[in-house]
């Protein structure tokens, strides 16, 4: 069967309200906008967004916060977004904040069929608060579960036909990482190419993993905060 669909509408037809979706990327690098934007013009709600961060106010995954389809974010960095601020401190939307690197081990496990890991970020925090908390060789670490995503959206440099992807510097953070863990896994990517076209040396997400994927269009690869000497 064909893994190859037409667009970002078509990739992301039959994810419903009340669907849990991983997203990728790190900060506004390598994210996956055209399915952000066919979300949004879908209009799929009350989605729990499991990413790295939330986007900033009119780009990213605050698109989806602005037209409120959001109901809950489990994410690590979310300084840039006052929207995202706003509907935290009104109640109006439910936020699990996770260390970065138990972030991404969680996204990992998932993808290797692994239900939990122990590590020692957080233990003795607010983020150990009802989380089980046992000794290895004399320290302390926190249990965490693995991530259970219906689907999990990325965004790759280059793909073939096969969902065979590569991943370009930054983007490499959380894309590949959640390209293993959802059920479902959907690819856009800058260039997609035949199979057998690309180098297997530098695969970073085998095929086997990816479900659906298509080219991208109108990539704005925006820079989060840019510093600049006078």
């Amino acid at each position: 069967m064909s893994k190859v669909v037409e667009n970002a509408t078509a990739a992301i037809r039959d994810i419903q309200d009340g669907a849990t979706i991983m997203l990728g990327g790190f900060g506004l690098c390598g994210i996956p906008e055209n399915c952000i934007t066919a979300l949004v013009s879908q209009g799929t709600k009350n989605l729990t967004c499991i990413s790295n961060n939330a986007g900033v106010d009119n780009f990213g995954i605050g698109l989806l916060l602005q037209t409120k389809q959001v109901k809950k974010m489990i994410s690590s960095y979310v300084g840039e977004n006052a929207e995202f601020e706003r509907q935290l401190l009104s109640g109006e939307l439910e936020v699990e904040l996770i260390p970065q690197g138990t972030l991404a081990t969680r996204c990992m496990a998932s993808g290797y069929g692994m239900p939990v890991i122990y590590t020692p970020a957080g233990v003795g925090t607010e983020v150990a608060i009802g989380k089980e908390v046992r000794n290895f060789n004399g320290k302390e670490y926190l249990m965490e579960y693995a991530f259970d995503a219906d689907y999990a959206i990325v965004k790759a440099w280059k793909g073939d036909t096969d969902g065979n992807l590569i991943f370009k510097a930054t983007a490499r953070n959380f894309n590949p990482l959640m390209a293993m863990a959802g059920k479902i896994t959907i690819a856009e990517v800058e260039e997609l190419v035949p199979a057998g076209a690309l180098d297997p040396n530098y695969i970073h997400t085998p095929g086997i993993y990816v479900h659906r994927i298509f080219q991208g269009i109108n990539y704005e690869k925006r820079i989060e905060q840019k510093t600049i000497r006078k």
